[in-house]
């Protein structure tokens, strides 16, 4: 069980670099408020709990939809992470982190930051075919919940696929949010054309992508059997060039698929990288803006 791990989140991400991380989140997502894509820019669905005052009735009648006026001074978001599970986050990255835990913690340091900037912070994850939601919230409590339940959950007697947690967005979950998908460069690769397009165009989306240890760092982990492969396996040179081809034909397919919908994107290795790339993440969407 996670204890007081909100508090350690915080003490990771340190103060100057809270502060530094704040700014950029508070400021980076001007577009999702002004069209993005959309037809109305001031304008958004109504949520329960707007007040009937905003509710712009003869736009409402154009359109077939409730919708209320959105003013500027309305700054919160609605950030939503999805996280990868399954056999592929029991590996290993370049560092000898276990995948799903740096998962965890970069999931956790967003959450974090947007909790507290007073944002609404939820989650969905599909664990074995079972869609796991949690709902759109604030407060710290809701995160340390939220890094808890996924910190618990077994990923190694199953193949996850992540493009059924943003079916169920994209079903499910009306309101525009901030969508952040922590996975690896196979899960990029799973998520369909079809399925970035919707995202996009109604979000903005980030991809942070785990990367992952292989044969070149001599510490391959093959996630069926939980074992490491055997040296003079992982060793073979013949083999090693054949991984880093195939790795740099996945990394170069997956960089095209993102570049083409605007969707920003680091990859991240060890803990220790964590709150420089989400700097990095959120810097390069402003200044994008």
């Amino acid at each position: 069980m996670i204890m007081n791990y909100v508090t350690q989140i915080r003490t990771k991400v340190g103060i100057h670099a809270m502060k530094k991380s704040s700014n950029i989140f508070d400021g980076s997502y001007k577009s999702i408020y002004q069209g993005n894509g959309l037809d109305f820019e001031n304008l958004r669905e109504y949520i329960p709990g707007d007040s009937i005052r905003d509710i712009d009735w003869k736009a409402s009648s154009r359109s077939g939809k409730v919708l209320v006026k959105r003013y500027i001074a309305e700054k919160k978001h609605n950030i939503m992470v999805v996280y990868d599970t399954g056999r592929r986050m029991t590996g290993h990255t370049k560092g000898m982190q276990v995948k799903r835990e740096l998962t965890r913690d970069i999931g956790g340091v967003l959450s974090f930051l947007a909790a507290q900037n007073g944002d609404s912070v939820g989650a969905i994850y599909n664990h074995n075919s079972m869609i796991k939601y949690f709902q759109l919230k604030t407060g710290l409590s809701n995160v340390e919940m939220i890094l808890t339940k996924y910190d618990k959950e077994k990923f190694d007697d199953y193949d996850a696929d992540i493009e059924k947690s943003l079916e169920y967005i994209i079903r499910n979950i009306r309101r525009r949010m901030i969508i952040f998908i922590v996975t690896d460069a196979y899960g990029i690769r799973s998520i369909s054309d079809n399925m970035l397009k919707k995202l996009a165009f109604g979000h903005d989306v980030f991809v942070i992508s785990v990367g992952d240890a292989g044969m070149t760092e001599g510490v391959a982990y093959d996630v069926k059997t939980g074992a490491y492969i055997p040296k003079y396996i992982s060793g073979n040179k013949k083999l090693m060039a054949m991984e880093s081809k195939l790795r740099q034909s996945i990394d170069e397919e997956n960089s095209k698929k993102l570049i083409k919908y605007k969707i920003g994107t680091v990859e991240i290795h060890s803990e220790e990288e964590v709150v420089a790339k989400v700097i990095e993440l959120l810097g390069g969407h402003k200044k994008c803006q």
